[in-house]
């Protein structure tokens, strides 16, 4: 996280965990030269385009041509931290986002230039995790949250397991 006081509030929301399972870094990942970790959460930059109900005003703010640079921004940050993953490591990619170039595609762009990494199922993750259906969490492999069916934002999140 390259925020501190951002940084400070994951690490409150993990309090509950046993003592050393979540370690929470500050700076850029782009420039981390930690690792290899076993599990890596990124939650990218995006549009927030899937926090709409709650911020409704930030519908002005957004632009179209925004969306290039966080792209480029996410799949540097992806890569960066593919790299970070140790073998047989998970890493979630996740965005507040429902749009595509910001999911998928980014998703996509990292596996296909790699040869070392697959995608996982992340419906059945989830499902497995809060006691539901896989199905409930889209089409698959990836995880999708939507406003209208689950009261949350609308949010998505794609799992990779590097080989071992």
């Amino acid at each position: 996280e390259p925020h501190e006081h951002r940084a400070e509030l994951v690490t409150k929301a993990v309090r509950a965990l046993p003592a050393g399972t979540v370690r929470v870094d500050v700076g850029s990942a782009q420039q981390h030269r930690g690792g290899p970790y076993s599990r890596i959460l990124v939650d990218a930059p995006c549009s927030g385009l899937g926090a709409l109900r709650r911020r409704p005003e930030a519908r002005w703010r957004k632009q179209p041509e925004d969306l290039p640079n966080l792209i480029a921004l996410q799949r540097d940050i992806l890569g960066a931290t593919l790299d970070l993953l140790a073998p047989g490591g998970v890493l979630a990619y996740a965005t507040c986002s429902p749009v595509v170039a910001e999911t998928t595609s980014v998703l996509d762009a990292a596996i296909g230039a790699r040869d070392d990494v697959t995608r996982l199922d992340a419906r059945a993750f989830l499902g497995a995790a809060t006691d539901t259906d896989p199905e409930e969490w889209g089409v698959g492999p990836d995880a999708r949250m939507w406003t209208h069916d689950h009261g949350t934002d609308s949010m998505f999140v794609g799992l990779v397991r590097r080989g071992e």
